[in-house]
């Protein structure tokens, strides 16, 4: 950490309200979708008002990062906020430094030398979240394109699921803003993947999340070898909450055109995803 940010770990504990919504919920991969049911109460370890750490990852979003920042503080004290900046050259860092030193309780800044992509910046976020006292961690990004409106009803759902996604792709869900060859592009590249791993998951590219900490924390040996981003980042970690069985829940959500700047997505990051699926395919067969 650096600058006026406050260490994560030496963050304490508060309390906040949440909201419920509608979930589609799947078990292991290669067995039949479980059903959905009627929760009467929560399972151990999630208390009835959880604490939340929310990791953001940014590269040249100053555009957008104060007013992201203004509206998750504004959901209440059981909100935090880990920014990982890869030393944005329009100054995203410094002016998450001044947030940090106003809010020092609520906000820290992890800082990288250098731009090492979104999942390596998830993967350094959610160590340092896993350091601190929270019982959910959010991942979301800088862009507006996850509404912070929306992360109530994620983190509700987090009391019958280990892992809940933001889906574009269930019933109430959809994108807004994007031209036709990007909507396409994200459809066909989550049935793609869906279907050579053979998992009952709308939105597999999807990365709005919220993680119980009991599933992230048995996750953590494997970050390290985590090295894949964008889509290929969110498909691998659904995937593996998926083979080692736990619960994942799709909420819907309405995805928007980012508000400002510019859109960080490549021809690498498109086929960085189709490789890894292949690869999570080969692996899971040898392990399974």
């Amino acid at each position: 950490m650096a600058g006026g940010a406050t260490s994560p770990a030496a963050w304490r504990t508060g309390s906040g309200g949440q909201a419920h919504g509608g979930s589609k919920q799947w078990g292991s991969p290669h067995l039949p979708p479980r059903r959905t049911i009627a929760v009467s109460a929560r399972p151990p370890g999630v208390p009835a008002s959880p604490t939340i750490v929310v990791v953001v990852p940014t590269y040249n979003e100053r555009e957008n990062l104060a007013s992201l920042l203004a509206k998750l503080l504004g959901l209440g004290p059981a909100y935090r906020v880990i920014v990982v900046d890869d030393a944005s050259p329009d100054g995203t860092g410094a002016l998450a430094e001044q947030f940090a030193t106003a809010h020092p309780d609520r906000i820290a800044v992890i800082h990288r030398p250098a731009k090492r992509g979104i999942g390596p910046a998830y993967v350094d976020g959610f160590r340092a979240a896993l350091a601190a006292e929270t019982d959910l961690v959010v991942q979301m990004d800088a862009d507006h394109s996850h509404d912070p409106a929306a992360l109530p009803r994620l983190v509700a759902a987090a009391a019958d699921a280990d892992l809940v996604l933001g889906s574009r792709y269930v019933p109430g869900g959809r994108t807004e803003g994007w031209p036709l060859r990007r909507r396409l592009l994200s459809r066909l590249g989550g049935r793609y993947a869906r279907l050579v791993l053979g998992v009952p998951v709308a939105d597999l590219t999807g990365g709005y999340k919220v993680w119980r900490r009991a599933t992230l924390a048995a996750l953590a040996p494997e970050l390290g070898a985590l090295h894949a981003g964008g889509y290929g980042f969110q498909i691998e970690t659904t995937f593996r909450v998926l083979r080692r069985g736990g619960r994942v829940v799709e909420i819907p959500i309405v995805f928007a055109d980012r508000v400002a700047g510019a859109s960080k997505l490549s021809r690498w990051v498109v086929l960085e995803a189709a490789i890894v699926v292949w690869r999570l395919r080969f692996e899971g067969r040898r392990r399974w």
